[in-house]
């Protein structure tokens, strides 16, 4: 029997990170993942795809601007949807391929099955061949992740009822694109396929879209995806999904009591994710879950058995893949008898349309039903001279501070290149930086970064320069 100081079950984000520091500390660290590929759903059929869909579909629809830059082009333009899911499956392929390297390099042994506990210490890894091999280990991390929720009477068939896993592999752009679910996930593939032609519908049950994230940045992406043709039926909950022939016949009843019907071609079911913890046997370890499947931890990402540990999308927190990270690298210090930890509220979110949507720390109404006195001052992108250059023009940067210290409470932005300007966000807040602090930086000019001076700037005693 293989034994080792560390087994990881899952191989996802927080899985292969885990598995190289844990390498690092200079544990023999093992891996298990139940399919032929690393990277769990994130690399295979989450982020990855998602986001290589979203770039390829976004080239598309930049085609149409091209004349306003002085670009002519002769001859038709035709989108070819083979060959981009084609394109989408080898940025996949080599993403997953460096996972493979990287437990190479650093030397974690992989094995491919479905791991399940056969006690505390031991796991049983379940190979495709139908073969059966027990390993024994010191420490176990469930890095299991989550799979697509849905709702009890739909019955997803995966060919006109799906979830994003079907979404990212289409072999036809929509007609009309109904989904069940203004979340990330929804609204990031039906923009991929609005772009490419399709009628997309969006069916929410609360009253906004994105509604995790600030209310503000909730408006202005409706009015901005509006404006590029999508439809939105907020405040309706849907009370059938029925597949008819080659189509699919949704209804929903809105704040009213009324029922309206939508038929489209295709129906994406996106009303968020389950942990996923099937054929676990958590508890032949004794491992406890909650009710909805989530595996029970303390502030270590400890289990009640005390060598077992947690990390990503089968605990509480955001399912986000760069938590899950953090998550990974934590459980691995910790069992070094380091002292890690991690501010779960400087976590960033980000939604991968365009224009892009992130935020970091509170949001207006957080801040509002806690009780504290905070200052808002916000920036709009209309305002740069780098997105005017560049005819970036929706969106803005919204700061949220302490009404007496200054502290930043909150980032929330929405425009051009925002997934990769939150960072700056967080770093300012991991060291308690206010936003006068914010504004006393010099920002290069012309940059997208200058709308976070500006915000700053007018959060602090409305001073900001250029509006």
């Amino acid at each position: 029997m293989s034994s080792f100081d560390v087994v990881i079950i899952g191989s996802g984000p927080g899985g292969y990170v885990s598995a190289i520091r844990c390498a690092q500390l200079g544990f023999k660290t093992a891996i298990i993942e139940k399919y032929s590929t690393l990277g769990g759903t994130c690399l295979n059929v989450g982020c990855i795809p998602s986001k290589a869909l979203l770039a390829s579909s976004h080239h598309y629809s930049e085609i149409a601007h091209f004349a306003d830059h002085g670009i002519e082009l002769s001859g038709e333009v035709k989108v070819n949807l083979e060959k981009m899911i084609a394109r989408k499956q080898a940025v996949v392929d080599q993403t997953s391929g460096g996972v493979k390297f990287l437990m190479d390099k650093n030397k974690v042994t992989v094995f491919e099955g479905l791991g399940s506990f056969v006690d505390a210490t031991h796991v049983a890894v379940a190979k495709a061949d139908g073969t059966s091999e027990t390993i024994e280990a010191k420490n176990i991390i469930i890095a299991t992740g989550s799979k697509p929720s849905s709702l009890p009477f739909i019955n997803i068939d995966k060919e006109r009822i799906i979830t994003s896993t079907e979404a990212l592999k289409l072999k036809e752009v929509p007609k009309h694109l109904v989904i069940i679910g203004g979340g990330v996930i929804g609204i990031e593939l039906g923009q991929v396929y609005l772009r490419l032609g399709a009628q997309v519908s969006v069916v929410e049950y609360l009253d906004r879209i994105i509604p995790g994230m600030d209310a503000s940045l909730s408006k202005e992406l409706t009015k901005v995806l509006k404006k590029q043709g999508m439809k939105f039926y907020v405040s309706h909950k849907v009370k059938s999904v029925e597949r008819n022939g080659e189509g699919v016949v949704i209804q929903a009843e809105n704040a009213k009591g009324e029922t309206i019907t939508l038929e489209g071609d295709y129906s994406l079911v996106s009303v968020g994710r389950r942990p996923y913890t099937d054929g676990l046997n958590a508890d032949k370890a004794g491992v406890k879950l909650t009710e909805r499947g989530m595996v029970e931890v303390n502030d270590h990402l400890q289990t009640n058995v005390p060598n077992i540990y947690a990390i990503g999308d089968v605990v509480r927190g955001a399912m986000l893949a760069h938590k899950a990270e953090e998550e990974g690298v934590m459980v691995a210090e910790i069992l070094a008898g380091q002292k890690p930890h991690i501010d779960y509220n400087l976590i960033p979110g980000v939604v991968y349309t365009w224009p892009e949507v992130a935020a970091v720390g509170q949001t207006e109404e957080q801040l509002k039903a806690a009780g504290v006195d905070f200052k808002s001052g916000s920036f709009p992108f209309k305002a740069l001279g780098r997105a005017r250059a560049g005819g970036d023009l929706d969106g803005f940067v919204k700061i949220l501070a302490d009404a007496k210290t200054d502290e930043v409470l909150g980032v929330h932005m929405i425009g051009a290149r925002c997934a990769d300007l939150i960072a700056e966000a967080v770093t300012a807040m991991e060291f308690k930086a206010s936003a006068e602090d914010i504004s006393r930086m010099s920002h290069a000019h012309p940059t997208f970064a200058e709308a976070i001076k500006e915000a700053a700037l007018a959060a602090t005693d409305n001073r900001a320069l250029h509006v």
